[in-house]
């Protein structure tokens, strides 16, 4: 009989090094419950990480070897090595488990890209039956449990790399590289073969380009192929329409349509599931003619698989901990999301676009004259006009005084974001000094800003030209590059192949314009909104956006989705444009049909962290559309505006880790329903939002998961017990919303923009039948004074079983707040949801006990 062979290894610091038949295996110890796996040939220490900046704990643990098992043991996480299976797995503090590597699925092969030599990548888990698996980004599939599914990880419009997910069995991973990453790939394929058949003529659209609006002629095709399922079950696809950017994907399956979906532009690639019978199937594809498409298909088994094919070792990280924990733990390492100003909480108005210096300014002025809520207005691309694109100048035929025009929208107590490209006009001023140097990646006109000088230049030129103007806030579009351009490039000083750092560039422009604002306007808060980003994009104060959407009711529903995934994704920050971006033209000002969408849209948006509509090619302020949408969104900004107490206290804990837009995962782990919805979430820790998704409804469906003392509705106070599906009124006035019973909702004045009216009475809504906490956060909303303390913080609390409400000392100051408060308390109560007597509070900072009559 064998020996066993002893386990060969190291302890380093914060780490352990376990020697392998094939390389070495290092487990560095991040945090008290974060561990970082990295698989390597050799035995180098890896370069400084570009997502983990902010690896200065060093927690303590404990190392164990016995029975061919080394045991790494964390306060909140375990990582124990077998030898015999040559496999980790993890465990909580309280040794449940979390996850497990497949014995023997660690892979590191040798491979190439552009010619050169480099490794590929792939590590695969076993999953429970019952987990489900959250994240990986921002996709247009609908998906929000993406356990099995396919997912292929590229940077383009409206799609969103983040190779991060979240699981209800109570841990995060992040994997950690800076290339393609397919998620759970599929390696069995479909060919097709083009029809002859023409299935359509030829058409001409505008389509929104890096060049500007464009002309395309689109023609349709129709593809045809077959493939065979060895045995009935679950399978899971992925098309790739084998162009940069699809036109639209229809696919049927034994003429069943599986997929079918239109937009002006949507990613290459989309997955989905199918339960099919094992035998010869049928499949046709219909889409543009020039498309070369691919299907990829797999079973779907218990397992998770992570592939990259550049890398330079397996290398992923485990954060232990339900989804806030498990969240919070990653931005703790990777950098903390510093706190937004307050008035990017209000709404932010943009279309395609503003012409002139007078129409901007003409707007603003009548949001303010018609009692239309408005905190900042946006200029989109080309107002650099005669100078070339991105010139980083106003063209002052349609601009004449750029200063003038920022000093008078302030007045207006407005601010204005300005569209920024990475992309330059090399016969620009600005273009000239980046061809003279060789700053752009070669053969295109995107900034390298893998070369620091490239990045200094930018910021040079941009703070120069822009920043210095007094503009509030970065729109910085079009980050990823668009159409994923660095595949097959060369970059940095190097000139290595652009598939190295395909996913990062949309943090090195953030980086770039987060690190010049905070350095050359040390007293403002900065807001960048990116149309994309990469783990670590929040410590740069990064907001992004669902890129160029349509607008009807499945691309709504799709964002919803989209949007929920990326807050599993670890990403804070987010919204979509309200309305869609891709109108229907000119009709859409008197088309009833389209108004109720829009209303939908714009109904959903309160509650999304930024509340945001744009639209191409269209006149976007809702007075355009008559009185009837314009009293709605009027009713629909000032029910945002009066809920900002709550947010941007929500917002705080952002600050520290916190989701606002919540997947249901985040609260309910352990209900099945509710995991597995994708149309309900919570906003904060009391508001459950179902919004409206489909035409014509006048209620829908709620589930409402258990929850001690129940649920109450927000506009009738009409309580419901938990675990249970409500019908719940829809109505173009009333988007449903539920409170968790103990919740407290503070709620302010109706106002015009955030900053008015700070003396204003905070009503304090107590939702009675559990007891609840909820801590008021205040500060002065611009500066960034609050990174040394000048915030103050109220704890308020209802004790279900006394019948009180205590209203805490007041915690901390800042420069410029008011010495007492007026508090109005409102005890919801069956038929009384809101607009209910209250009774009054006057607060000057120390503790009051109010208890309930």
């Amino acid at each position: 009989m064998d020996t066993p062979r002893s386990i060969i290894w190291q302890q380093a610091n914060n780490r352990v090094i376990i020697n392998t038949d094939d390389g070495f295996l290092t487990i560095y110890l991040l945090d008290e419950g974060a561990a970082r796996v990295r698989f390597t040939r050799t035995s180098e220490d890896p370069s400084p990480s570009l997502i983990l900046e902010n690896c200065v704990f060093n927690p303590s643990f404990k190392v164990k070897e016995e029975d061919q098992k080394l045991s790494i043991n964390l306060k909140k996480l375990k990582v124990v090595f077998d030898q015999t299976t040559n496999a980790l797995t993890f465990y909580d503090g309280q040794e449940n488990l979390l996850l497990a590597e497949k014995p023997n699925s660690r892979q590191l092969s040798e491979s190439t890209i552009q010619g050169e030599a480099c490794l590929a990548a792939e590590q695969q888990f076993l999953s429970d039956p019952t987990e489900k698996i959250f994240g990986m980004g921002q996709f247009q599939d609908g998906y929000l449990d993406i356990k099995g599914l396919p997912r292929r990880l590229t940077q383009v419009n409206s799609q969103i790399a983040i190779p991060f997910y979240t699981s209800n069995k109570g841990y995060a991973l992040l994997w950690h590289n800076y290339g393609l990453t397919d998620f759970n790939p599929a390696d069995e394929q479909i060919t097709f073969s083009k029809s002859a058949t023409r299935i359509s003529s030829p058409e001409k659209i505008l389509v929104t380009t890096a060049e500007g609006t464009q002309e395309e002629t689109r023609l349709e095709g129709l593809f045809t192929a077959e493939f065979e399922t060895k045995e009935t079950g679950k399978y899971a696809f992925l098309l790739d329409v084998g162009q940069k950017m699809a036109r639209g994907y229809r696919v049927t399956v034994d003429r069943r349509a599986v997929i079918d979906y239109k937009n002006f532009w949507l990613p290459p690639t989309i997955s989905w599931f199918d339960d099919l019978e094992g035998g010869m199937h049928d499949v046709t594809f219909t889409g543009q003619e020039s498309d070369a498409p691919v299907i990829y298909y797999r079973k779907v088994e218990h397992t998770t698989t992570l592939r990259s094919p550049v890398a330079d070792a397996v290398d992923y990280v485990v954060f232990a901990g339900k989804a806030d924990e498990a969240i919070g733990s990653y931005r703790r390492l990777a950098g903390p999301m510093p706190m937004l100003p307050q008035w990017a909480l209000g709404y932010i108005h943009c279309r395609e676009r503003y012409k002139s210096q007078d129409e901007i300014l003409d707007n603003t002025r009548q949001f303010r004259e018609r009692n239309l809520p408005m905190d900042m207005i946006v200029q989109d691309w080309q107002y650099w006009g005669k100078y070339g694109w991105n010139a980083m100048q106003f063209d002052e035929q349609h601009y004449p005084d750029p200063e003038k025009m920022v000093q008078d929208i302030h007045s207006l107590n407005a601010r204005l974001m300005v569209s920024v490209w990475s992309k330059i006009d090399p016969t620009s001023e600005v273009g000239q000094e980046f061809t003279r140097r060789d700053l752009f990646i070669k053969d295109t006109q995107w900034v390298d800003f893998y070369k620091p000088e490239a990045a200094a230049l930018y910021w040079e030129q941009f703070s120069k030209r822009l920043l210095s103007t007094g503009i509030d806030a970065w729109w910085q579009d079009a980050t990823e590059p668009e159409n994923d351009d660095l595949e097959g490039r060369r970059i940095g000083e190097g000139q290595i192949p652009g598939e190295t750092y395909r996913l990062i560039y949309p943090l090195l422009v953030t980086k770039t314009v987060y690190e010049g604002s905070r350095r050359d306007r040390p007293g403002q808060r900065v807001f960048i909104l990116s149309r994309s980003a990469y783990p670590g994009a929040q410590r740069y104060a990064v907001a992004t956006w669902s890129g160029d959407i349509g607008n009807d009711w499945e691309a709504m529903r799709k964002q919803l989705a989209a949007g929920l995934s990326y807050m599993a994704s670890g990403m804070p920050w987010w919204t979509f444009d309200a309305g869609g971006f891709f109108r229907p033209g000119d009709g859409q000002y008197k088309d009833p049909d389209y108004h109720e969408t829009f209303l939908r849209w714009l109904q959903l948006s309160v509650f999304m962290p930024l509340m945001r509509v744009h639209g191409y090619m269209t006149d976007t302020e809702f007075w355009h559309y008559g009185e009837a949408v314009t009293t709605h969104a009027r009713n629909y900004l000032n029910l945002r505006y009066r809920l900002l107490p709550y947010i941007y206290s929500e917002a705080a804990r952002v600050n520290n880790g916190y989701t606002l837009m919540r997947p249901l995962v985040m609260d309910f782990a352990a209900d099945d329903i509710a995991t597995g919805l994708t149309d309900q979430f919570m906003f904060g820790p009391s508001i459950m939002v179902a919004p409206v998704l489909r035409p014509a409804v006048a209620e829908r469906s709620v589930y409402l998961p258990a929850h001690k003392g129940g649920w109450i509705d927000f506009w009738t106070g009409q309580r419901y017990e938990g675990e249970t599906d409500v019908d719940a009124t829809a109505t173009l006035d009333h988007i449903p919303l539920f409170i968790k019973a103990g919740g407290i909702i503070p709620m302010g004045p109706v106002k015009q923009y955030a900053a008015q009216y700070p003396d204003a009475p905070v009503e304090l809504h107590i939702y009675t039948g559990a007891s609840g906490m909820f801590t008021l956060y205040e500060d002065d909303g611009e500066t960034f004074a609050y990174e040394d303390r000048a915030h103050a913080s109220i704890k308020i609390t209802w004790n279900e079983e006394d019948q009180h409400l205590k209203i805490g000392k007041r915690e901390g100051s800042f420069e410029g707040m008011p010495a007492t408060k007026t508090f109005h308390i409102i005890w919801v109560t069956q038929g009384f949801g809101r607009d209910v007597e209250a009774e009054e509070v006057i607060y000057n900072g120390e503790e009051v006990i109010i208890i309930k009559s």
